[in-house]
């Protein structure tokens, strides 16, 4: 995994796999306090926060605003602050980097017979979708035809409340809309934990056999699809995903103007479609695996069209030169000659080479978003999978790190407390979400003002806890690791002490973005 993040500590170097840090921290209550409610809250969230409350450090070092231990030990202890009145505190609460980078690699996700990209939908506890086309050839394969033809049994699966059959691979099942003649192109299973899937049928023909991406509103899917390959997204509207019947075809909802789909959408928590898109203007798409370092960004309020487009959501481009060239693409001609009368598109030389990105995915976690998508490096190293990060849709991501080698073409989906990152190669990720372990805080109290602390809380190990979002598929809750000090008596100064511990197997650790101590008046 590259560790290469543009968000808060770059570049900040390797750590051993058993490291572990202890963060001696004393607060200046009352020196720095939050925008949203400074009357009972102080807040360190900046470089020049965590330097000016710093007395002494050991191993540990400030970058771009975060505390990021640099050895097995490190250390940070800053000066005593007291109050001229007594205070009683609320609660600590602890932030992490949102870089992302705990993933851990396992097998290939899904029912074990599909190919083409995956694509997502977590539609709640222990009701998990996955779409993609079906494979029939690894499903015969999959029977020793030494043993006779394969005959199908009715079983009952834990969480369904219909009876489905076996099939020759020993975690899919088929239910009735299984059964169904296969149309060409997409085709849904279902779970319920994420280890048995049930085979529900087509929902999309032939012609939509380029999806990308899936979202849910009111009982419904939104199947996004290019019409043709890599171009402008095109949608299904399904509101029955086990009669193996493709739902309603509603024809364009994006007409892209710059090339290049291969999109993700997602619903703001206002409702609101947002699509991430490849924007080829600036590259020769056809020669970069057809990513871009350019990434487009629209809204809808419905989703099915009337997209205003906004700023981009993704620019790495290079510098433009105003030489313009053009690339050939395989499938438009071929695919809907109605609409596209060449298969020429054009582009404007930008130099030097660019790192490329594209087969976008989308998630929201507390409210940070992040992209997942294709990284095919202007290095000419071999692709993989990247991710990028923003605090809002509507502000540019930056890129967070990569994993894995092959063409990806990913979705991501929230699923039995984990994060699942599927993949079209053999290889798929799961991570316990963003927060790294270990982080354990305790909390002392002076409270006859001699400047020393004379009762301290027991040690807690604080982290991330992560839900689903009722109406919002796409967004996970996340409930902030923090510490209750109501029990705490009433004192003049406070102090805190965090340990930190990376128990990670991989190159992520614990990165503190911000802490931020309540206090009740």
């Amino acid at each position: 995994m590259t560790q290469t993040c543009d968000v808060g500590a770059k570049m900040l170097g390797q750590i051993p796999v058993t490291a572990w840090a202890v963060v001696l921290v004393t607060w200046h209550v009352g020196a720095y306090s939050q925008d949203a409610n400074p009357k009972n809250a102080w807040t360190v969230d900046s470089q020049s926060q965590w330097e000016q409350t710093c007395d002494s450090k050991l191993n540990l070092e400030f970058v771009e605003g975060m505390a990021s231990p640099t050895a097995t030990d490190a250390s940070y202890q800053s000066v005593l602050k007291q109050f001229s009145e007594k205070r009683s505190a609320d609660s600590i609460v602890i932030n992490q980097s949102p870089v992302w980078q705990n993933w851990e690699p396992i097998d290939d996700l899904g029912p074990g017979c599909v190919f083409d990209s995956p694509v997502f939908l977590s539609l709640g506890p222990d009701n998990y979708w996955f779409f993609a086309r079906h494979n029939v050839s690894v499903e015969r394969k999959a029977w020793d035809e030494a043993n006779g033809p394969f005959v199908a049994e009715s079983v009952r699966l834990d969480g369904f409340d219909f009876e489905v059959e076996t099939t020759p691979l020993k975690n899919q099942f088929r239910a009735a809309g299984g059964k169904k003649r296969s149309l060409g192109g997409y085709h849904a299973w279902q779970s319920r934990d994420m280890v048995n899937w049930v085979h529900h049928g087509p929902i999309t023909d032939r012609f939509t056999a380029w999806m990308t991406t899936a979202e849910f509103k009111d009982g419904k899917a939104y199947f996004y699809y290019d019409f043709p390959n890599d171009q402008d997204p095109h949608l299904y509207i399904d509101d029955d995903l086990f009669d193996g019947v493709p739902g309603k075809k509603m024809g364009l909802a994006f007409d892209d103007p710059s090339h290049g789909s291969d999109c993700a959408f997602i619903r703001d928590e206002q409702g609101r479609f947002h699509v991430i898109y490849e924007d080829w203007s600036p590259i020769h798409a056809n020669s970069h695996s057809f990513d871009s370092p350019l990434a487009g960004h629209a809204v809808s309020e419905d989703g099915t069209g009337d997209f205003v487009i906004k700023k981009p959501a993704v620019d790495v481009r290079t510098n433009p030169t105003g030489v313009i060239k053009t690339y050939t693409h395989p499938h438009w001609v071929k695919e809907d000659p109605e609409r596209f009368q060449t298969d020429i598109g054009e582009y404007e030389v930008h130099e030097p080479e660019q790192d490329c990105f594209g087969d976008w995915a989308a998630i929201g976690i507390g409210g940070q978003y992040y992209l997942f998508g294709d990284f095919d490096p202007a290095s000419g190293e071999s692709m993989s999978v990247a991710w990028f990060t923003s605090p809002s849709l509507d502000q540019q991501f930056t890129f967070c790190g990569n994993i894995g080698e092959g063409h990806p073409d990913p979705d991501v989906c929230f699923a039995e407390g984990r994060f699942y990152l599927a993949t079209q190669m053999e290889t798929d990720y799961v991570s316990n979400g963003p927060w790294v372990e270990s982080v354990d805080v305790r909390v002392g109290v002076d409270t006859d003002n001699d400047a020393e602390v004379d009762h301290w809380s027991d040690w807690q190990t604080v982290k991330e806890t992560y839900d689903y979002t009722p109406g919002l598929v796409k967004h996970v809750a996340k409930k902030a690791a923090a510490m209750d000090l109501s029990g705490l008596p009433a004192g003049y100064g406070f102090q805190f002490e965090v340990r930190i511990t990376d128990t990670t197997a991989n190159e992520s650790k614990p990165i503190l973005e911000k802490v931020q101590l309540s206090f009740k008046w």
